[in-house]
């Protein structure tokens, strides 16, 4: 059975899915693994590092998806009208594992349902205990959380710590995190080590105790409504009108005494909730900064634009959709290994083959087409 990686088409895209070190240990399994030539400079691995573990190394993306059965991919498969038409070189009946951003990606994914194609959404996998390792999201946001601080502290115009000094006192930046998910809690670990005076806010009642516990101070906006604010995958709930209200006049008085705000906050399948308005930002300092990680899905910044560090009144509002792609290595090798978990179990040794239990929840919650139907209820809506 042959495993395939090509190189990533989507422009800005930085990362490969698999690192040397996972080659390595499908090829130990009895896998063939062919990866696309230079898929994985950028990540700082050269075609002999996955030569050197027993990889071969392919021509082209044609040539790369035209002989896996198994094909790793950050990001979905490209379709008719993109630069590239990855799904047209797809071997018949792979099975391509990837990012799909599935619940937003409609349009592609009924493409894909017409084809012979079995697909998988790492970004649909189950929150329980054994999935943890299998994770796409918490691995990559984890990245996305420390590299957003590291992003605003350098267009910052001023040091993130405390500085005594003969010349005089330089006093702490004062950072506010929206949003406590894994992003948020890394963002807010982050920026206390580098000396920031750090708040945080989440709709979910249970985040104050993980934000006090990295030495953030919590944001409270109305904690009997934030006790029913979570869902039972732990994702935050849409909330009331009567509470956005309160949650906007919160916010409003506490974000323009800070000096950088970073956005983490989503919701699956939905536009991000919009908690930073114009007039918020019109409210900060000249030379404060914004980071709004939720861009790719709307922005949770009334201001902020795709792939875009915009200015508003002297504020800048840096809107990144792919922060781990500026850590390509370390979300390479994390993305990999998450690939990595998540096959493991189902792999036959003694065949040499991947046997999917069709009944074990981590395959049917990320499983999306098969047969050529749309499979998942979250995707198809059924």
């Amino acid at each position: 059975m042959k495993i395939a990686v090509p190189k990533e088409n989507r422009e800005g895209e930085t990362r490969v899915a698999a690192s040397p070190d996972v080659v390595k240990k499908f090829v130990s399994m009895g896998f063939d693994f062919l990866i696309e030539k230079d898929a994985g400079l950028n990540a700082g691995f050269t075609n002999k590092s996955y030569e050197d573990v027993g990889a071969t190394i392919t021509e082209d993306t044609s040539s790369t998806l035209g002989a896996g059965d198994i094909i790793f991919k950050i990001q979905r498969l490209m379709t008719a009208g993109d630069s590239v038409d990855e799904l047209s070189m797809c071997k018949e009946n792979s099975v391509v594992i990837s990012h799909m951003s599935a619940l937003t990606s409609k349009s592609d994914i009924e493409k894909y349902a017409q084809s012979s194609i079995t697909t998988f959404a790492m970004d649909l996998m189950p929150r329980i205990s054994r999935a943890q390792s299998m994770d796409v999201l918490s691995s990559q946001s984890n990245l996305s959380g420390y590299k957003a601080v590291i992003e605003a502290s350098n267009h910052f115009n001023s040091a993130f710590p405390m500085m005594m000094t003969a010349a005089g006192t330089v006093a702490p930046a004062k950072v506010f995190i929206m949003g406590v998910g894994v992003a948020g809690l890394q963002a807010i670990a982050t920026a206390k080590r580098m000396g920031a005076i750090v708040t945080a806010y989440d709709v979910r009642a249970a985040t104050k105790e993980q934000v006090e516990s990295l030495g953030g101070k919590f944001l409270i906006v109305d904690e009997e409504a934030m006790k029913e604010a979570e869902t039972s995958g732990g994702y935050a709930k849409e909330m009331t009108e009567e509470y956005k209200k309160k949650e906007q006049e919160a916010i409003k008085k506490h974000i323009s005494e800070q000096d950088i705000v970073i956005t983490t906050a989503l919701i699956p399948g939905r536009p991000a909730p919009k908690l930073v308005s114009r007039e918020m930002v019109e409210s900060m300092k000249t030379g404060s900064v914004i980071v709004d990680l939720a861009v790719e899905t709307g922005g949770n910044c009334e201001v902020s634009e795709k792939n875009t560090i915009a200015e508003h009144q002297g504020v800048k509002i840096i809107g990144d959709d792919n922060l781990p792609g500026k850590l390509p290595k370390d979300a390479s090798s994390l993305f990999a290994k998450n690939l990595l978990n998540f096959l493991s179990p189902h792999v036959d040794q003694e065949n040499k083959v991947i046997n999917f239990d069709w009944e074990d929840e981590t395959i049917k919650d990320t499983l999306v087409t098969k047969d050529g139907k749309i499979v998942n209820e979250r995707v198809s809506g059924g």
